[in-house]
């Protein structure tokens, strides 16, 4: 095996990398040899970089997974100067964009299928961090007139997560351009406000 020589932080951001398609393509449970192998490394040289196979499964979630959820997101959906549909679309404009990815998706169904801890993070993530403050700002929006459940919003957020999960899991085709499909996954779920 010819390894080429990398600074220590550039060595690691290339396991990282590799991990990230390695576990895409075959879950959490493919073994760290062919891991090694394919990143170019030792199985030694990886694990001076990950004490534990757990190790690289947290620095590629967080990569994937947390990396991806952008900062201004929060403060744009609570920005009720913009209209709540407006809102809605163009956060999930932003959110599709971040996680249709083969690895994202892929990564998040072996986790799921292995029960792998990892999904439920990420879910309870999404449902503090995003969720709840949605519904928190479409009840203002409906001024006492509706406020959905968080069942509400996960049906509304499955529905728009599983387009990427048929383009990337069952490779059925799937707009490339998704953006009518938000709006009108939008506008049928605001369908009490009359927006």
């Amino acid at each position: 095996m010819i390894r080429r020589r990398l600074e220590p932080a550039a060595r690691r951001e290339e396991i990282i990398r590799a991990a990230t398609a390695y576990f895409a393509e075959v879950g959490f449970g493919g073994p760290t040899r062919d891991l090694a192998r394919r990143a170019g490394v030792t199985q030694a040289l990886l694990y001076k970089y990950f004490a534990s196979k757990a190790e690289l499964r947290e620095a590629v979630f967080e990569r994937v997974y947390l990396g991806r959820i952008a900062p201004h997101w929060l403060d744009e959906l609570r920005d009720r100067a913009v209209p709540i549909r407006a809102r809605l679309c163009r956060f999930y404009a932003q959110y599709t964009r971040a996680i249709f990815t083969y690895e994202w998706m892929r990564i998040f169904m072996w986790a799921g299928l292995d029960g792998d801890a990892l999904n439920r993070r990420y879910l309870e993530h999404v449902s503090a961090l995003l969720l709840a403050p949605m519904r928190e700002e479409i009840t203002a929006a409906a001024e006492g007139r509706w406020a959905p459940g968080m069942e509400d919003l996960w049906n509304l957020h499955g529905g728009i997560v599983y387009l990427g999960i048929r383009r990337h899991i069952y490779h059925l085709p799937v707009p490339e351009d998704v953006t009518p499909v938000i709006e009108a996954s939008v506008d049928r779920f605001l369908g009490p406000l009359g927006a």
